[in-house]
């Protein structure tokens, strides 16, 4: 069985389930007990000293299914350019969650997509967003990790659009990992990620993609978002709300030089 081992248990977060635990009730606090039925969510992917909290806004107030797709971008250069992991589970402090192998099938059905480990290996965006799922799921479920290099507009409209065709009779969730605007003031982070903010409530993934590039905004998830709420909306998603947003700053205190983070719902 090809089992992937954490990359960045110990650095990102505590590679100790207790310490884990103990990190995630500091950043978590109360669950609601009302959860929201989302078509996708959008999270940050920093260690969790970081980005945790705005993380945790997120993930205690949605239901977990017994599906799960993980959209993130590729910080490593290794693999395909749209990278289907195709091992047989991953594990994590928490213990071992299975790799969704039926839903695998009809994805690499996709002429771009590659069953692929290489793009995994060491990427971080996806991996961090395990132990929260693996924290409030109240049933067993199964992943999809997907991980996204550049892609030109039309390619990743067209495989989020296959992806919500796949998903759309299916009880799932995609989770869209990335973090905003990167080392700039927290003021000038606040003023252009509101631009991709807006594009993202109304589900304008061309606006998101292309403004992101006409205002060199640097958010690192870009094709991850607009595969992911192109598929929202063809399993039925109507709008995206915001959650949370914050910034590095708010832990360092240095606001000169921020990395910002975003949590959304799309209902």
């Amino acid at each position: 069985m090809s089992v992937r081992r954490p990359a960045v248990a110990g650095t990102f977060y505590p590679a100790s389930p207790e310490e884990l635990i103990k990190l995630m009730d500091l950043l978590c606090g109360e669950e609601p007990p009302k959860k929201i039925k989302a078509k996708a969510i959008l999270v940050p992917h920093a260690g969790y000293v970081y980005s945790g909290r705005t993380a945790c806004e997120v993930y205690k107030r949605v239901e977990i299914p017994p599906e799960v797709v993980l959209l993130g971008p590729n910080h490593t250069g290794y693999g395909a350019p749209i990278s289907v992991y195709g091992g047989d589970a991953w594990e994590t402090p928490f213990g071992v969650v299975e790799i969704d192998k039926e839903l695998r099938e009809e994805v690499l059905k996709y002429p771009y997509a590659r069953a692929d480990e290489l793009a995994h290996l060491y990427e971080h965006s996806l991996e961090v967003q395990v132990p929260f799922l693996q924290r409030y799921a109240k049933q067993p479920f199964k992943i999809l990790p997907i991980v996204l290099a550049f892609l030109e507009y039309e390619v990743a409209r067209d495989f989020g659009r296959f992806l919500g065709s796949i998903l759309k009779e299916r009880d799932a969730l995609i989770v869209i990992s990335t973090d905003m605007s990167h080392y700039v003031s927290a003021e000038e982070a606040r003023k252009k990620d509101e631009i991709l903010i807006a594009a993202m409530e109304r589900l304008n993934t061309e606006e998101l993609y292309f403004k992101a590039l006409q205002y060199n905004i640097s958010m690192c998830g870009v094709v991850p978002a607009v595969v992911g709420i192109e598929a929202a909306k063809v399993m039925g998603a109507k709008r995206g709300i915001v959650v949370d947003y914050s910034n590095s700053g708010d832990v360092t205190g240095d606001y000169s030089q921020v990395v910002a983070y975003l949590g959304m719902i799309f209902v």
